[in-house]
């Protein structure tokens, strides 16, 4: 039996689209995240000199003055990129969390599906803040890492950024109401 579709279904097709692209842009950056957390633990050490000589500012401009700042010591480095593993891990589960949150509410009205959007919301604000402020603030400009020739990931901090930061204006746009079939 073929089931006819009416004119009010069809006109909630767009809103319903729209509603799975927040979904899938909201998946994205959690597997993004899960990525990069797996690969920071798989490959401990050598994402650690990186983050090991950010700290320790030793690949610098040589007679720049701001080297006081710089982080020598191993326990303190291994502190740091923990909590930067830690920072992604969260971000990828509330991401994934928020992502299934919405997907469930896809078809809800707006007001309990601009509710499911929470932790989502939380998993790209952590995430902003983490390559904005952790690898753009306090990385690039406290640590001098544009400076790096070799360790530089402030063009990388940047991407990951904007990519998190559209997804987030994106999702933070209010959803009208699915049209009821008429």
């Amino acid at each position: 039996m073929r089931r006819s579709i009416g004119a009010g279904s069809l006109r909630s097709v767009p809103m319903l689209i729209l509603r799975l692209s927040k979904c899938a842009c909201v998946a994205t950056v959690a597997l993004y995240a899960s990525l990069v957390a797996f690969g920071n633990l798989s490959d401990y050490g050598s994402n650690l000199a990186f983050v090991q000589h950010v700290l320790a500012m030793d690949t610098i401009f040589p007679h720049s003055t701001i080297t006081w700042r710089a982080i020598t010591s191993p326990p303190l480095q291994h502190i740091a990129y923990g909590l930067i593993i830690a920072s992604e891990t969260a971000t990828a589960l509330l991401c994934w969390i928020g992502a299934v949150h919405m997907l469930r509410a896809r078809r809800a009205g707006s007001a309990q599906f601009q509710r499911a959007k929470a932790w989502a919301i939380g998993g790209l604000t952590l995430g902003f803040l983490l390559w904005q402020v952790g690898f753009m603030s306090i990385g690039g400009e406290w640590f001098g890492m544009w400076m790096s020739n070799q360790w530089n990931g402030s063009e990388s901090a940047f991407r990951c950024f904007m990519l998190i930061l559209g997804v987030l204006i994106f999702l933070s746009l209010r959803d009208e109401e699915l049209v009821a079939p008429t």
